[in-house]
């Protein structure tokens, strides 16, 4: 075994120049992730949306998992547009255990986003989930002048 750990060390070997190209590659992806982040995380808008409909955030269920937030009625999951299918899972779950109604909180941040709204009701609407949704827009939408 020290015999194949030794070999394969030997084998790794990165030049200074190559190292400064990964670490200038490295500093380019950090910052590019770092501007394409959500405006706000998803726990700031189910805090603020949980709170204002008298519900309680992050409840265990009975499996372990988390309920982002349980109101009289709800069980409610929040998530991005691009995690609509996410969201739905988890909401079945949640209204699986609670025995309240489901619901998801759709968060849109583009215009883009719109599209995983469609889908996702669409979803909801073919299949007749027990399942409520609201959309949080957080955008401007563009006009032409």
């Amino acid at each position: 075994m020290m015999m194949i750990l030794l070999s394969i060390t030997q084998n790794i070997r990165i030049t200074l120049k190559e190292m400064k190209k990964y670490i200038i590659i490295m500093t380019i992806l950090v910052t590019a992730y770092a501007f394409a982040t959500d405006k706000h995380p998803v726990e700031w808008y189910q805090n603020q949306w949980c709170r204002d409909h008298n519900g309680q955030t992050d409840i265990i269920m009975p499996d372990q998992t988390t309920c982002d937030c349980v109101t009289e009625t709800h069980a409610i999951e929040y998530d991005f547009g691009k995690d609509w299918a996410k969201s739905l899972g988890h909401a079945l779950n949640d209204r699986f255990l609670t025995g309240k109604r489901g619901g998801i909180v759709l968060i849109l941040e583009s215009p883009d986003d719109l599209k995983y709204w469609l889908i996702l009701n669409n979803i909801v609407t073919q299949l007749k989930l027990s399942i409520d949704t609201w959309k949080i827009e957080n955008f401007e939408m563009q006009h032409d002048i």
